[in-house]
């Protein structure tokens, strides 16, 4: 590969990592050809992207960025690495994972989680990959707040209706009474 075409494919992978603020980077190391169509098909039935880079490409296209990636760099370019990119959901590259194996049904994780770049913030480690597919969406966290900023006014409306018709009533007695 000259360093023309190197250019090419970090240019590319970098526009790439702009565009997609969540990425996942897993140890694609073991997979049979088989393994990786199967794991591919899955990410694009899903709605996420799979590809395998080379690591120094994949160090350059980072260090290009204007976040800090360097604990991302330093604690998981080893061995093969493949790049799951998401555009929307911070937690679908972790659930696809999570499903991947389970439909295998090994004892084996693979692919192994290496580390995430979420919103410009770097989780790494196979034991955050649990935490990570728990993780809300910013569409979900909207939801749940305006559901919460909403419930004491539709409390105090119905308090209120709810107290006319006792009002009333009061009202109502309190002139019969003459």
């Amino acid at each position: 590969m000259t360093r023309d075409d190197k250019k090419v494919i970090i240019d590319s992978l970098t526009e790439k990592l702009k565009e997609n603020p969540f990425f996942y980077i897993t140890d694609a190391a073991g997979f049979t050809v088989a393994e990786v169509n199967a794991f591919r098909r899955t990410c694009f039935e899903r709605g996420v992207e799979y590809k395998v880079y080379k690591n120094t490409l994949i160090k350059k296209a980072l260090e290009n960025l204007d976040v800090d990636y360097s604990k991302l760099v330093s604690g998981t370019l080893k061995g093969f690495s493949g790049i799951i990119f998401s555009k929307e959901t911070s937690n679908l590259p972790a659930k696809v994972l999570l499903d991947f194996r389970k439909k295998q049904g090994k004892k084996e994780t693979r692919p192994v989680f290496k580390g995430a770049g979420i919103d410009s913030d770097v989780i790494l480690g196979e034991s955050n990959l649990e935490m990570l597919s728990n993780l809300k969406s910013k569409q979900e966290l909207l939801g749940d707040l305006i559901g919460l900023l909403q419930s004491p006014a539709k409390n105090l409306v119905s308090a209120l209706q709810s107290g006319q018709n006792n009002i009333t009533g009061v009202l109502k007695t309190l002139g019969e009474r003459e």
